[in-house]
C-alpha cells in the first residue's frame, strides 16, 4: 500500500449460494440465477463505503467440467448483471486449483487460494489497500468461515433467502 491510499473496508462475498443460485458448478450464461436481494445487498455495501470483493472457489475448471475461459466469462457476466442493478463488484478473485485435479496445470494438493486457506483475501488486502480490521466475509460454507479467520476477519454464515435482508440484519439496519 502506498502512503497516499487510504485502507478501505470490504466485504468479501462467496459467489455460488452467495450471490448467485449454486446449480452445481454454474459456468454458462443461463446457470446465472441471482440470489434474492443480491443486487440489493451489493447496492447497499457499495452506498456504506465497502468494496464488495467476490473469494470463490472453482473445482469445475480443474475437473474438466468447464474451461478457465467459461470461469471468466461467469464472473463477468455476473459483474455486469450486478452493476445493471446498480451494484458494484471492485473485484473478483477465483480459485480453479483443485487436489483431484483431471488437468495437471490446475492441481495442488493445498492450494493457498483455495478456501478454507486464505490466499485470495490476503491478496486482496494486498491489492486493492483493504483495512481487514473493517472487513468482514459472508459464504454459505464453513470453508468460506474458516478462510476469513485464517485472515483475521470475522465470517458469517449465509443460510438464505435473501441476501439483502441477511446484510440489513447484520449491518444493524
Amino acid at each position: 500500500m502506498s502512503p497516499a491510499q487510504t485502507p478501505v473496508p470490504a466485504v468479501f462475498l462467496d459467489r455460488d449460494g452467495v450471490l448467485n443460485i449454486d446449480s452445481g458448478y454454474p459456468h454458462l450464461p443461463e446457470h446465472l440465477v441471482l440470489i434474492p436481494g443480491a443486487a440489493e445487498a451489493v447496492r447497499r455495501l457499495n452506498t456504506l463505503g465497502y468494496l464488495v470483493v467476490v473469494v470463490t472457489n472453482q473445482s469445475g475448471v480443474a475437473r474438466g467440467l468447464y474451461t478457465e475461459a467459461q470461469m471468466n466469462a461467469f464472473n463477468d457476466l455476473l459483474v455486469r448483471r450486478l452493476a445493471a442493478n446498480g451494484a458494484r463488484i471492485g473485484a473478483v478473485y477465483s480459485c480453479p486449483f483443485h487436489s483431484e485435479a483431471e488437468d495437471p496445470r490446475w492441481f495442488h494438493p493445498d492450494h493457498p487460494d483455495r478456501k478454507p486457506n486464505p490466499g485470495m483475501i490476503l491478496r486482496a488486502v494486498a491489492d486493492h489497500a483493504i483495512d481487514p480490521a473493517r472487513s468482514f466475509l459472508i459464504g454459505d460454507r464453513q470453508s468460506d468461515l474458516e478462510a476469513a479467520r485464517r485472515a483475521g476477519i470475522p465470517g458469517f454464515l449465509f443460510e438464505g433467502p435473501d441476501l439483502n435482508a441477511f446484510v440489513k440484519d447484520l449491518l444493524g439496519g
